[in-house]
């Protein structure tokens, strides 16, 4: 993976994604506790866009209260602004993880795409994930219009339906 990185233009990663495969551990973390460091995934966001050359890297965080219930947030930082944004957390209950991700890297995409700033990229990114975690299947059912709807009438970062 490393002779294909600087290919990459959007990272988008987790901490045992940048430690197996990249060797860029976060210091400090321990994410069986379910506690995050920011500073420490900032600092590996950072060194994979200062070794690779990657305009971005998404990372998502995940704090776990138990199997089905998490704390779930993500974090982008862009190279040209040398900046991290991260996202609200979003308590949720577990319906199904699978397809989480893929929502979390469309979510992505669609926010990069349309030209979203970097904050609200993370956001709608987070926010499509978090939705389907809560819908069984590896499919997101959800709309651009039932993402926004989270984002604008969740403000307490707790999913309703």
């Amino acid at each position: 993976m490393t002779q294909l990185m600087p290919y990459i233009d959007v990272c988008i990663a987790n901490e045992e994604d940048a430690d197996k495969v990249l060797g860029i551990k976060p210091e400090n973390n321990d994410v069986e506790s379910g506690k995050l460091n920011k500073v420490g995934y900032e600092s590996v966001a950072k060194e994979i866009c200062d070794r690779y050359g990657c305009r971005y890297v998404a990372i998502t965080l995940r704090e776990s209260y138990s199997a089905s219930m998490n704390g779930w947030s993500g974090m982008l930082y862009s190279k040209e602004k040398v900046k991290a944004y991260f996202s609200r957390k979003y308590d949720i209950q577990i319906v199904d993880r699978v397809g989480g991700g893929d929502s979390f890297g469309v979510g992505l995409i669609y926010g990069l795409l349309t030209g979203k700033p970097c904050q609200d990229v993370i956001e709608f990114a987070v926010a499509a994930s978090c939705l389907k975690h809560t819908i069984e299947g590896d499919y997101n059912r959800t709309t651009v219009a039932d993402v926004e709807n989270l984002l604008n009438n969740g403000g307490g970062g707790r999913v309703q339906r």
